[in-house]
């Protein structure tokens, strides 16, 4: 949002989705949190790396965001800093990818139904059907 962290993902993004889970609905105070998944080693941050700061939850992936102004911009597995999913509002223009999915739908917000997009739903993490 400031300017202050830049990025650039030097390969194609792999995938996008859609995040219901309650911690995700916390973090954004939207009822989902829209993510893409970048091929490991593509992500370089250009600039303000040194604003760059985490939140490790211990129990899920790592919400890096900006200390100056608190935009959020990409989370990171916990055991595997490779594997990092980039806030698709992070991105300056058209990420390239749209969101293919939505995961933790069981603990979707009460107070904003999901649309009826055809998206296949996942009452947890979509990885672990």
């Amino acid at each position: 949002m400031c300017g202050g962290v830049r990025f650039e993902v030097t390969e194609p993004l792999t995938g996008a989705g859609y995040c219901h889970c309650t911690r995700c609905q916390r973090r954004t105070g939207t009822a989902a949190a829209a993510s893409a998944r970048i091929v490991p080693g593509s992500l370089r941050v250009t600039q303000g790396e040194e604003l760059i700061k985490a939140w490790e939850p211990g129990d899920g992936f790592a919400k890096l965001f900006c200390s100056a102004c608190g935009s959020a911009l990409w989370s990171r597995h916990p055991d595997d800093p490779e594997i990092i999913g980039i806030r698709l509002g992070a991105f300056d223009g058209d990420p390239g990818v749209r969101p293919s999915y939505r995961q933790f739908v069981d603990s979707a917000a009460v107070w904003e139904p999901i649309p009826d997009d055809g998206l296949p739903r996942y009452p947890a993490s979509r990885t672990a059907q």
